[in-house]
Formats: C-alpha cells, structure tokens, sequence
C-alpha cells in the first residue's frame, strides 16, 4: 500500500514521540510487538480527536506495523467502511492484548456483523484471535443495550467452552465475558452463577480461576446492588 502524504505525516509525528522508557514499563504489562515506541495513550487519544475519522488513513497506519500507529487506526477507522476480510485480517495481526483488545472495543464491536465474528473468533486456535471473540463477547454486554438475553445465554455456552483453554490471554477474556453477561441484569446473573459453578467443576486450573474470579464479583453485594438499583430505574 502507498503511503499518502498524510498518514506519513502521522507516523513521522508518533515516531518524533517515541520513549523508550515507555517501551520498557509496556513489556512488563504484556504489551510486546515488533515495533513498539513508547509514545502515550493520551497522546494517541488526542491525536486521533484532532484527525477524525479517516478510513483510508487507518488502513494506512495498520499497514505501517507500528504498535501506536496501529492502535490509533482502531480509533480513527469507521466501522461502516470496515469489511469483514478487513476486519479478519487485522485480527490475524493481533501480537498482544492491548492492540487486540483496544480494537474490539473501539472499533469491531461498531459493526454491523459484531455478534457474528464474536462468535466465529471465539473458536479460532490463534491466541490473540480468540482472544478477541471473547472481548467481542464482553464488550457486547456491556455496550448493545438492545440485544437479548437468548442471544447471551448462548454465549454462556461459549465461554464454558473457552474455559477449557489454559492460555493466559485467552482464559482472561473468558472470564472477563462471564462477568459482564452477568452483570447484564438479574436474570443473566443468576445464569452466569450457575455456569461458573459448571466451569469450576471441570477442575482444570484454567477453569477454577476463571469461576473463581468471576463468582467472586457476581456474587458480591456491590453488583446485587447495582442490579437492583438498575431495576427500580427502569420500573419508574
């Protein structure tokens, strides 16, 4: 891909932003790739503010294999103009969960098709990429207001699946998308209990944690209380 004029005026901006003191405090949160410089999020948030959105930018600036310019093309990109085969392929790039999750979130879970490649990223073999199904899952339940529960209680058997995988990213997501089904409304609460009981009983250690984790806040009286306050809002 040409680079435009531009997107090199971007990348020359992010490279002249570089700390390698950062790089150094990201690996040790996970935050590895191949081309990392150090340059702040809050930077990377105000810059894409100041350029909107631009899609064809985006492309641009993934192309590039820079970490932040990567993550900024997740802010930027429209999720209109994202493609499916665009949206597989910048998946199969993921090299750590901060890029991974940060596109799902500002970007994948915007599309029209999000449900669908939740669902097909959550059984994929790639760590990174069925990493992402599972933050799919989880964002969803936090963000798509209108979706039902029949749709999240299938996704439960989603996640009872993926508890059975030990990878550390991937178990994380796990638990993360059990979480936030359950904290979607009463109902799906009391579901997502049960089915971290099922998935404690598998007894594996990827499985323990991950009910371990998740019964501990679903069961607590913070979130008891979070959804009874919800309830008596939408009663009114």
């Amino acid at each position: 891909m040409n680079i435009s004029s531009r997107a090199n005026a971007v990348l020359t901006t992010l490279y002249t932003k570089a700390d390698r003191r950062n790089v150094d405090g990201m690996a040790r949160y996970g935050i590895i790739s191949s081309n990392v410089l150090g340059v702040p999020l809050t930077f990377l948030r105000s810059l894409a503010k100041s350029l909107g959105r631009d899609h064809n930018l985006a492309m641009q600036l993934w192309s590039s294999g820079v970490y932040e310019a990567r993550l900024l093309a997740t802010f930027i990109a429209d999720p209109k103009e994202l493609s499916v085969a665009q949206a597989n392929r910048w998946a199969r790039d993921f090299d750590n969960w901060a890029v991974c999750d940060g596109a799902c979130i500002h970007l994948f879970r915007k599309t029209p098709y999000a449900h669908s490649i939740a669902l097909k990223w959550s059984a994929r073999k790639r760590e990174f990429v069925r990493r992402a199904g599972y933050v799919m899952i989880a964002t969803l339940a936090v963000h798509d207001k209108n979706a039902s529960d029949t749709l999240f209680r299938k996704y439960l058997a989603v996640v009872r699946k993926g508890s059975a995988d030990e990878r550390a990213y991937v178990r994380k997501a796990v638990n993360w998308a059990l979480r936030q089904i359950g904290k979607r409304n009463g109902r799906l609460r009391e579901e997502a209990i049960q089915t971290a009981y099922t998935i404690r009983s598998m007894g594996t250690p990827a499985a323990r944690w991950i009910a371990a984790d998740a019964l501990r806040e679903l069961e607590s009286a913070a979130v008891k209380r979070r959804l009874r306050k919800r309830n008596r809002s939408r009663a009114r």
